[in-house]
């Protein structure tokens, strides 16, 4: 009975769960009006769920509609559709809307929607003032209620007749913005308004202009007046009088300025009124200007004046302008159609204006010392006119020239340049200096008292016929120098070393060494070298000669080694040979006394052993034959016995170690031989063929 009751429960279970199947299909957004709203109108967003369900059987569905990703609106209803109402529309509604449905743990998402609220509000612009003086601030304030930044502020200030001056100012975390404006010199009635400006999908949106504020200027002093006395026309020598003047509101921190080319010629403060005078020249004609001033506010009035000439400049004349030091030079002044002028002539310096005389013309003997620039003045009442200068240039000759090695030595190595320095002690410069090479000449160089030459091309035969010109403007002509002779140095080529014997020297014989190069002017320093753990210097000499020989007397064993050359001229360029080897060897006659002492110790050596092999055998006979009676047992034979050729081997292994071990004191040429005759060596017929040997291992050889 209980398994009945279950199945059926089980089974109603199913069916149950069978009757509420439902799935989505599809969820969407809708926008009433439309996606374009104007700014202020109601607008709708709904959110639609269609749903397809086995049976009819309540749901609920939650709905969540989204801004721009934000949450905005949510509800859960057991309907399909969900509104979120927005009864006044604003800019700051304006994006990209979607929404999603859950309903018993299903999900359904919409496509996403733009929306556009078209229109912003209209802004509001006020300003902290009606009317304002030149020089001062208006502050005016434009807000933009109901809009959400960021937003772009742009303000306007309007004058009659002229382009309107903006103001752009972005505001990303207020609705409303500030700015000022500077009231300039000439506003009479302002007009000020602002607009806002935000970013959409399509580029910017702009609102409607707001409301025009008007604000009234003032001058808070009138423009200055500036008349010149007698009149602005006059003529040199003239007094002129400026006035300048203005009425003004409040004296206080008021500056006049009076000026010509940017120059200030007069200036006072906190006063209506500013004068200057002058005695009226030439150089006064031009504009000038008065300024006036007081806080940020400036008014300038402009004035042309015009000062005829009463006399032309004068003119300075110079009988020469280039001559020779006691020559006669005569400055003359005059004006051209004027006569009635006083004159003086003058000499510029650095410390001022040297007068040489009061007069028209001026006559002196010149000096090196006169040479400078010249003018001369005139003056017509009160007013001094100067002429342009004119240079005098007052020459002295020039001295021979020395012509010489920069270096000092009068020699230049082959392959070397050679510079070489011209040089003048008298003479007013600029000189012109011209080098010669034998009959060519080479350089041509200005310069004050000295020159110089570098010869780069320089060869053997190039060994003298330098020399060289000076000359200035003095009417002398020119002066040569004395013909430079220059020694060229052929530097060292090529040194090579050989040697009388070559190769193995006996003992206490001499040797020659020569050292000789192929090429190199002389004298020529020659050095001779031998090789140890060190360079050790043996001997060295000068020769007036391409090669040179050094006798080594008495060589030893202790002069075995490697040797070489060096050689080295003016030309400070050491060259090198390349090493030769010696061996110092026993001369025959010492190798004869060797031999014959070592054959001599082995004979004595067997004839000892000899001896006594004889006699130890004499004695074991003599034992035996005493002994021939009795009977004994036999003693081994293998007691202390030593057989003669092993002696001998021993004495001559001994020898040998003993001849190695005197090898160092053989080295010496102080060791003491026992002269012994032996036919096979002849010691001076060897000697003698060595002597008569070449100089190997030299190029030179003979």
């Amino acid at each position: 009975m209980y398994l009945a009751l279950l199945v059926i429960f089980l089974q109603c279970s199913e069916l149950y769960a069978q009757g509420k199947v439902f799935t989505f299909n599809k969820v969407e957004i809708k926008v009433q009006p439309s996606v374009e709203v104007k700014n202020g109108a109601p607008m709708s967003i709904i959110c639609h769920a269609d749903i397809s369900k086995n049976t009819d059987f309540r749901l609920k569905h939650n709905f969540t509609i989204f801004k721009d990703g934000k949450l905005v609106f949510s509800t859960v209803s057991d309907k399909e559709d969900a509104r979120y109402e927005i009864p006044v529309a604003r800019a700051s509604h304006t994006g990209d809307y979607e929404c999603t449905v859950k309903a018993d743990g299903k999900f359904g998402f919409s496509n996403s929607v733009y929306v556009w609220v078209v229109g912003m509000t209209n802004p509001i612009l006020t300003a902290d003032k009606k009317e304002a003086l030149e020089g001062e601030v208006v502050k005016l304030r434009c807000e933009l209620p109901e809009e959400v930044p960021p937003l772009e502020f742009v303000f306007r200030k309007i004058k009659t007749n002229s382009a309107a001056k903006v103001k752009r100012v972005p505001e990303r975390t207020q609705n409303f913005s500030e700015v000022e404006f500077y009231v300039e010199e000439g506003d009479n009635i302002l007009q000020f308004d602002c607009f806002g400006k935000r970013q959409v999908r399509s580029g910017w949106e702009n609102s409607q202009h707001s409301n025009r504020t008007l604000v009234t200027v003032k001058e808070p002093f009138i423009k200055p007046t500036l008349v010149t006395k007698p009149s602005n026309n006059v003529t040199e020598g003239d007094q002129i009088e400026f006035e300048c003047s203005t009425v003004v509101a409040q004296i206080r921190n008021i500056e006049i300025i009076f000026q010509k080319n940017k120059t200030i010629l007069n200036s006072v403060r906190d006063k209506k009124f500013l004068n200057y005078s002058t005695v009226a020249t030439q150089e006064d004609s031009g504009e000038y200007l008065c300024k006036v001033e007081q806080g940020a506010v400036s008014k300038t009035t402009k004035l042309n004046v015009f000062v005829s000439e009463l006399f032309p400049k004068p003119i300075l004349s110079a009988s020469m302008t280039n001559l020779d030091e006691s020559k006669s030079l005569i400055l003359s002044c005059s004006t051209k159609g004027f006569r009635g002028a006083n004159f003086s002539i003058v000499r510029k310096s650095s410390s001022g204006d040297i007068l040489l005389e009061k007069s028209r013309v001026f006559e002196m003997k010149v000096n090196v010392n006169d040479t400078g620039s010249y003018t001369c003045k005139a003056e017509v009442k009160r007013i001094v006119k100067e002429s342009k200068p004119v240079r005098i240039n007052v020459y002295a000759p020039v001295s021979k020239p020395t012509l010489s090695v920069v270096s000092g030595s009068p020699e230049v190595v082959l392959g070397k340049p050679l510079q070489l320095i011209c040089h003048s002690m008298m003479g007013t410069p600029p000189i012109t200096f011209t080098f010669y090479k034998g009959d060519e000449m080479k350089k041509i160089v200005t310069n004050d008292t000295y020159a110089t030459f570098l010869d780069e091309d320089i060869g053997l035969n190039d060994n003298g016929g330098y020399k060289c010109d000076a000359r200035n403007n003095h009417s002398s002509g020119l002066k040569t120098s004395n013909i430079l002779n220059v020694t060229v140095i052929v530097p060292i080529r090529d040194a090579s070393l050989g040697s009388i014997p070559y190769g193995e020297v006996e003992v206490g014989s001499d040797t020659a060494f020569l050292c000789s190069v192929k090429e190199g002017s002389w004298p020529i320093d020659f050095k001779f070298f031998k090789k140890t753990d060190h360079e050790v210097l043996l001997h060295e000499v000068r020769e007036y000669s391409d090669r040179t020989i050094w006798h080594k007397k008495t060589m030893k064993r202790k002069d075995t080694g490697t040797y070489y050359c060096m050689a080295s001229n003016r030309a400070s360029v050491d060259v090198r040979s390349r090493p030769i080897t010696i061996s110092v060897i026993l001369a025959a006659w010492q190798k004869g006394v060797i031999a014959a002492f070592v054959l001599t110790a082995m004979a004595g050596a067997g004839a000892v052993a000899l001896w006594w092999f004889l006699r130890k055998k004499k004695k074991a006979k003599g034992s035996s034959m005493e002994m021939s009676g009795e009977k004994l047992p036999r003693q081994p034979s293998d007691g202390n016995f030593y057989s003669g050729s092993g002696y001998i081997e021993d004495n001559e292994n001994h020898m040998k170690s003993t001849d190695e071990s005197k090898g160092p004191d053989l080295e010496s040429a102080e060791v003491d031989y026992t002269e012994v005759e032996v036919s096979t060596l002849d010691p001076h017929r060897d000697s003698m063929e060595n002597r008569h040997s070449i100089i190997y291992g030299h190029p030179d050889a003979t």
